[in-house]
């Protein structure tokens, strides 16, 4: 596992670089973070190549790749090079991916600037982009030589983003801590102890990941939420039209809709769903999804990497603080779980 160090960048970065013995540096940005986040990074690096992309998960794909891959060799990148990873999810998981791949494998460091990242998608060596619609469809496991999580950089986010990240941080509680899930609950998210969870989440990650580094089992409970989630996600980016959905905002739909199916299989009581329920629409609000919405959303979790053959396997609640993965759900199960969270009942 990667050393995860939370502190200020000005403490963290030098001295880590002082240990490294690479030949090249890159700063992988977008728009945002080169705004935002690269003024606090710069004085802290020597001689450098700064990347641009463009911020989003619409860029999460191949032709941007192909620009993060380009820019690298143009500057006569080796095998000894390293890539500083500065910004999102977006950010860590396809800047890890180029650098997992180009000349076979460079070295890279995640510097998470968002909640969301800080407290998931920088931990535990997943990266991947996107591939004609579905999530994280190409990638590869590959640790980062370190992950370094600046606390401040949490004040350059707006709500909503903040807010999207939040969603990460109810789930570790959810599969992991039923006492921290009874104190988040109970704040609103103006409340919340960021620090804290920060360091809570990311401690519950990193020992998942340590037992099971490459999702052979039990890595898979932190899929929680995550078939709808990611099928909730993967549908309002291919509906012209249609408001994007944050990850965590389409994670808070997979966590209320998955629950119910935790309950409708006795995993779960009504009274734990009841809390999610309420905490979720509390938090998030409720994504407005049709009948026509439906089935095509459904239709998008065989594409899960959970599954296994044609049958959809899921992580589903198994008590408080607890998660059991694994879990074979049919299409009927997915399609009432949705109509749960829509607000209708079917028999």
């Amino acid at each position: 596992m990667s050393t995860v160090t939370i502190a200020p960048l000005a403490e963290s970065l030098p001295s880590f670089l002082q240990t490294l013995d690479h030949s090249a540096l890159a700063v992988l940005a977008d728009n945002h973070t080169l705004r935002h986040c690269y003024p606090t990074l710069e004085p802290l690096l020597p001689k450098h190549t700064l990347i641009r992309i463009k911020a989003g998960e619409e860029q999460k794909h191949l032709g941007t790749c192909e620009t993060i891959w380009d820019a690298l060799t143009r500057a006569n990148f080796d095998r000894h090079g390293l890539v500083l990873n500065l910004g999102g999810g977006v950010i860590g998981d396809m800047g890890g991916f180029c650098a997992a791949t180009y000349k076979r494998g460079i070295s890279f460091v995640q510097i998470p600037t968002t909640l969301l990242a800080q407290v998931d998608a920088s931990v535990g060596g997943k990266l991947g982009i996107d591939f004609k619609g579905y999530k994280n469809h190409i990638g590869v496991f590959q640790q980062p030589a370190a992950v370094l999580i600046d606390p401040a950089f949490l004040q350059t986010l707006p709500e909503r983003e903040l807010r999207s990240g939040f969603a990460e941080v109810i789930k570790h509680c959810l599969i992991a801590d039923a006492a921290m899930w009874e104190q988040v609950r109970r704040r609103d998210l103006d409340e919340q102890d960021w620090p804290a969870l920060v360091a809570h989440s990311v401690a519950v990650k990193q020992r998942i990941v340590e037992q099971d580094p490459t999702e052979k089992g039990l890595r898979k409970v932190l899929n929680f939420g995550h078939t709808i989630g990611h099928a909730v996600e993967t549908y309002f980016l291919t509906k012209p039209g249609r408001a994007r959905l944050l990850h965590g905002e389409a994670i808070a739909v997979g966590m209320a809709a998955e629950a119910y199916i935790a309950t409708q299989k006795k995993m779960i009581d009504e009274a734990l769903l009841a809390q999610i329920e309420e905490y979720v629409f509390a938090v998030y609000g409720k994504v407005r999804l049709s009948e026509a919405d439906i089935e095509p959303i459904v239709a998008l979790t065989a594409q899960d990497k959970k599954n296994r053959g044609r049958q959809v396997r899921m992580a589903l609640l198994d008590g408080p603080g607890k998660c059991a993965f694994d879990i074979a759900v049919t299409p009927a199960e997915m399609r009432r779980a949705i109509a749960f969270y829509r607000g209708v009942t079917e028999n």
